[in-house]
């Protein structure tokens, strides 16, 4: 068994102080290949009722935008949605101005999981599953499945001079998302298995809660996913 290291009290500080700022606090934990089994049958799982999805990532071969702590995602989901996201992490809430906090599409949300924690600000836009389909098939180009918000708050963050259009296409990955009521716990999680094509597998398993039920859920979800 794997001992998973604590946060420092240095760290603990830093944490409070960016889940006051967040809208959102989402719990991760993340199963890897060989307890992926165990681990859907322990918390009754059925994959039966997954729901499959698609997901490109936009960068540089040498991944610029990366280093520069900036995410370019596309999503296709099975019955025909999909959706777009322009992440920007890691992030200091009160850098943003008051007018970006404002907009509807801006999401501040801390990512905390066994030893670490993030803090990122996602600017999301809507899209279909054809949509994006046709710029994995170079039918479209990249800057047409993102808002107008959305290329401006990119622009903002982006290295200069490196436009949407001049990113490549990593992927696409496949992945299964499933919502359930585990036993025992009074809240929903979500499983998404990643499915990497060079065949490996990953099991993330989250919560999402408010910042200010954030230490409450992680104690209660620690607790459960322990037993």
């Amino acid at each position: 068994m794997t001992t998973t290291p604590s946060l420092t009290d240095a760290q603990l500080v830093d944490l409070l102080a960016l889940v006051k700022k967040s809208d959102t606090v989402e719990l991760k934990l993340t199963v890897p290949d060989s307890d992926i089994r165990s681990t859907a049958n322990s918390l009754g799982m059925d994959p039966l009722e997954a729901e499959l999805r698609q997901v490109v990532f936009f960068d540089t071969p040498d991944l610029t935008l990366n280093g520069a702590g900036l995410v370019v995602r596309a999503r296709r989901i099975q019955g025909g949605a999909g959706d777009t996201v322009i992440k920007l992490r890691p992030i200091e809430p009160d850098q943003l101005s008051p007018e970006m906090r404002r907009s509807p599409s801006l999401g501040v949300e801390v990512d905390a999981m066994p030893g670490g924690f993030v803090c990122s600000a996602s600017m999301k836009g809507a899209s279909s599953a054809d949509a994006v389909r046709k710029v994995i098939l170079g039918k479209d180009k990249t800057a047409s499945l993102f808002a107008k918000e959305q290329k401006s708050f990119y622009k903002q963050h982006a290295p200069e001079g490196l436009k949407l259009n001049d990113l490549v296409i990593l992927g696409p990955i496949n992945l299964m998302k499933l919502k359930f009521n585990p036993p025992k716990l009074a809240r929903k999680m979500v499983a998404e298995l990643w499915l990497y094509p060079d065949g490996s597998r990953i099991l993330e398993l989250s919560t999402k809660c408010t910042p200010a039920d954030a230490f409450q859920v992680a104690a209660e979800s620690r607790s459960f996913l322990t037993e």
